[in-house]
């Protein structure tokens, strides 16, 4: 298949020059997709009445101890619709606090994954032993009726770009998460192409992307064709990933690996992380401390699951020790070794 050219001819994609530039001034990114211990979704990290500032604070602690720069966090819509004043300020609040760990976070709009029903207020408690129980897609399945939706939508993605478009604490937007992913498969494709269009008019001075994965391979080109900087997901061992980093710089632009790391699926710290050292690509393991998220079990795992040997994500328990001290042994001795 072709590769898709920008949307609508001109834009302002980024040239290659220009993200290329942009990655000269970065040091050796490393971090994972953060979402604190004590929340469950999105919602329940970003709605006020919930939105945990000291279990933030320590948790980003323990991912600067082991030498970790970055944290990829998901926004959610709703949480925005409904208070967007104090969201805004909810995320400078983040960003605060990141910024005090010498963190600077790469934030997601949108995402088609897990459950399709979103609804504000108090969160389910988790269900014991089930990967990701209360995690919520966003737009969730009553908020996608195109078009009109998209006008909502339009206002809360250039509402936050133009609030922080030329924060220096920001690293990377990272507009859809798995566009068309839970059957969404084509129906994604608008709301993918709008959310690069409100991106372009607003222009921050951050790269925008959106990550390559395993779904239509229709998504993955028009995602290359318009990302600033590509950005991709590899839950593979360290020859299948070696092997896409090699693919994906041929096409001449940073290249960032949001989501790694499922033990189970042989995506070890000990065998990849040393490919992102070695290749200085920046890379965003999935989970940083055992929670409500349950993502310490695998895709999948049926409730009423025990504590899995090993885990499946997830690198600190709660009281802040390690799962495995010898993985973040490495995170120290490479991040050391990158800067």
């Amino acid at each position: 298949m072709m590769i898709l050219s920008g949307l609508l001819g001109a834009n302002k994609q980024w040239t290659k020059e220009q993200a290329n530039d942009w990655q000269t001034k970065q040091p050796w990114v490393v971090g994972c997709n953060f979402l604190p211990s004590t929340a469950i979704n999105q919602l329940e990290m970003w709605q006020e009445e919930s939105f945990d500032v000291k279990t933030i604070d320590r948790e980003l602690g323990w991912a600067q101890s082991i030498g970790m720069n970055s944290v990829r966090v998901y926004l959610h819509d709703l949480a925005y619709e409904t208070d967007s004043k104090g969201f805004k300020q909810r995320m400078d609040k983040f960003l605060q606090i990141a910024d005090r760990h010498r963190i600077r976070p790469l934030f997601v709009f949108f995402d088609d994954c897990w459950n399709p029903h979103p609804r504000l207020g108090k969160q389910p408690i988790p269900k014991k032993g089930v990967h990701n129980s209360g995690w919520v897609r966003s737009p969730g399945d009553a908020q996608r009726n195109w078009p009109k939706d998209l006008e909502r939508l339009e206002t809360y993605v250039k509402d936050i770009l133009n609030t922080f478009k030329r924060d220096r604490r920001v690293y990377l937007w990272d507009l859809y998460n798995e566009p068309g992913n839970s059957g969404y498969d084509l129906k994604s494709m608008e709301l993918l192409k709008k959310c690069f269009e409100w991106a372009w008019d607003v222009r921050p001075s951050q790269p925008v992307s959106a990550g390559l994965w395993y779904g239509n391979n229709e998504f993955n080109q028009f995602q290359i064709a318009n990302s600033d900087v590509i950005t991709f997901h590899n839950y593979n061992d360290a020859k299948n990933l070696q092997s896409e980093i090699s693919r994906l710089v041929k096409l001449g632009r940073p290249v960032v690996c949001t989501e790694w790391m499922a033990r189970q699926n042989s995506s070890w710290i000990k065998t990849n992380l040393p490919v992102f050292h070695e290749s200085k690509i920046a890379c965003f393991n999935w989970g940083l401390v055992s929670g409500k998220s349950n993502t310490i079990f695998p895709w999948g795992s049926k409730e009423g699951s025990e504590e899995p040997t090993p885990w499946f994500h997830d690198i600190f328990r709660q009281d802040g020790t390690p799962f495995d001290a010898t993985e973040t042994d490495l995170f120290k001795n490479l991040t050391a070794r990158g800067k």
